[in-house]
């Protein structure tokens, strides 16, 4: 009876460790699908957040300056929202003079056409930060990149 309990615990024990272990790995495509469903909403539009501080807006008025900052964050909001749509400009310089290197710039750029997103919240973050999120609904994304690439195809000629 004892052994009999003792292999029945030890069965339970094995299966616990193995299912434990299971679930801790995480391939590289089950991590990428995960930060990817991190920015759309269970509603399956892409979601993006903006923050902005409110003590370095230009203004004397402590109000005035919580509003520059929603502003700020508002716009950083819809800066995510175009980089999710239509990817970055990306632009990389080194320099390298007596296999040293002399110069290294890094620029990134986006730049497109948002509309249709919709307030999410304004939430204020710690003493001193806003907080915007808005989305977009998928279909409004299908729409932007099909006119982006329209836009691209005439002014290339093709």
């Amino acid at each position: 009876m004892k052994k009999c309990l003792f292999e029945s615990f030890k069965v339970t024990l094995l299966s616990a460790l193995v299912m434990l272990l299971a679930s801790c790995s995480m391939t590289v495509d089950e991590y990428e699908a995960a930060m990817v469903q991190s920015m759309i909403s269970e509603s399956n539009n892409i979601v993006a957040t903006g923050y902005a501080v409110i003590s370095v807006q230009p203004a004397d008025n402590p109000a005035q300056q919580r509003i520059l900052s929603i502003r700020a964050s508002k716009l950083d909001a819809y800066r995510s929202l175009m980089e999710q749509v239509y990817g970055q400009y990306l632009d990389a310089n080194t320099t390298v003079g007596q296999l040293v290197v002399e110069s290294d710039t890094f620029r990134a750029r986006v730049q497109g056409v948002i509309y249709g997103a919709y307030l999410v919240s304004i939430t204020p973050v710690g003493d001193d930060t806003y907080e915007v999120t808005l989305s977009l609904d998928r279909q409004i994304v299908n729409d932007l990149r099909v006119l982006y690439l329209d836009q691209m195809s005439t002014r290339h000629g093709a």
